[in-house]
């Protein structure tokens, strides 16, 4: 499959637990060769589209192809084709970090040597290695999801799903997941990447769809998508509300339009494109008019500004299924994910 194609299609996707409707109509296209961010809020429908995308879940209308493949027809053919990493690492703690890679491939029918051959490709692609022999139970968490990423790919498949893989993880962790990330896409994997986190998406996504009570809301660039609720701001906050007056004049100057005022700080939209040197000129014009401020910088939106835009509402307050569909879904994780990397092993 060449970028470009097409790689998982959705069209009018529709689940239903009890009276809880957890994909109602869902729409979304994910081109092969990228990156591709399922972004909403939790109870939002996206490990309900995950889920189904990888044949874990047969939905109750609509239709979806993954790999050129129909989900519903031929789920055993899809399985064979991508790979699946929930939210959290579905490793043993106990084994090491070869062992883990070698299980998992001796499930997938590899054989022992092929199994082991993967394990060392593996682990050297994800910059394990030097871990290998050493118990998973000793690994940060960052490692971790590393190998549960590893372990995802044990058949190098086409499509590869991931479910908020950076869930409890600390910046450093988050950093190692998208740098093996980047490498995935880098070596011809197709990842869907479902998060809460704007800024992940904007990090790793060439495009983001955004979904909200199980439709699709959104479908544009990251770029494309903060442009709906201002683009990124600089945000300024003066030294006490004595000197505001001073700062609202010069960033007023600089930017060319009315900074938003909020007690002590303020805030502008920066001009698109031009983002960095507008800042500096801000901080530049207030240092020459003898001006001391508390802070300055760019702030970029949030998922509540995406959400409040786009729906009227910020991203905690959607929550058609919070309660017992995410309960659901949380719970048929934690049962049948927890062993299944792709779904062929299981089938």
């Amino acid at each position: 499959m060449t970028e470009g194609e097409c790689a998982v299609r959705a069209e009018g996707l529709r689940k239903v637990y009890g009276d809880k409707r957890a994909l109602d109509g869902f729409d979304m296209e994910v081109r092969s060769g990228t990156v591709h961010g399922l972004l909403g809020p939790n109870g939002a429908g996206k490990t309900t589209a995950v889920r189904t995308l990888a044949t874990l879940v047969r939905a109750d209308g609509g239709r979806a192809e993954v790999a050129g493949l129909d989900v519903a027809r031929d789920p055993r053919r899809v399985r064979a084709r991508i790979g699946l990493a929930g939210q959290y690492a579905a490793v043993d703690e106990v084994l090491t970090g070869r062992q883990n890679l070698e299980m998992f491939g001796r499930l997938f029918h590899l054989g022992g040597r092929r199994a082991r051959l993967r394990a060392v490709e593996l682990l050297d692609r994800f910059d394990l290695a030097e871990a290998a022999d050493k118990s998973v139970g000793g690994y940060s968490g960052g490692m971790r999801r590393r190998l549960d990423l590893a372990a995802s790919m044990i058949l190098a498949p086409d499509v590869l799903f991931l479910d908020e893989p950076t869930t409890g993880l600390d910046p450093r962790g988050r950093n190692e997941v998208w740098d093996s990330v980047r490498k995935l896409v880098a070596g011809g994997t197709t990842v869907l990447l479902t998060t809460q986190y704007l800024e992940e998406a904007d990090r790793l996504a060439s495009r983001i769809t955004v979904i909200d009570r199980g439709r699709t809301i959104a479908d544009d660039t990251p770029d494309g998508l903060k442009s709906r609720v201002g683009g990124d701001r600089i945000e300024v906050v003066a030294e006490s509300a004595q000197d505001l007056e001073a700062v609202v004049k010069v960033v007023a100057a600089v930017s060319g339009a009315e900074p938003q005022s909020d007690g002590t700080a303020l805030r502008v939209h920066a001009p698109v494109g031009d983002r960095v040197a507008a800042l500096t000129e801000v901080a530049r014009t207030l240092q020459d008019e003898g001006v001391a401020v508390a802070d300055i910088g760019l702030r970029r939106p949030s998922l509540d500004d995406v959400f409040l835009r786009l729906t009227g509402h910020g991203a905690a307050a959607s929550g058609t299924e919070s309660g017992s569909v995410s309960g659901t879904e949380d719970g048929m994780e934690s049962g049948t994910e927890s062993g299944t990397k792709t779904g062929e092993a299981a089938a």
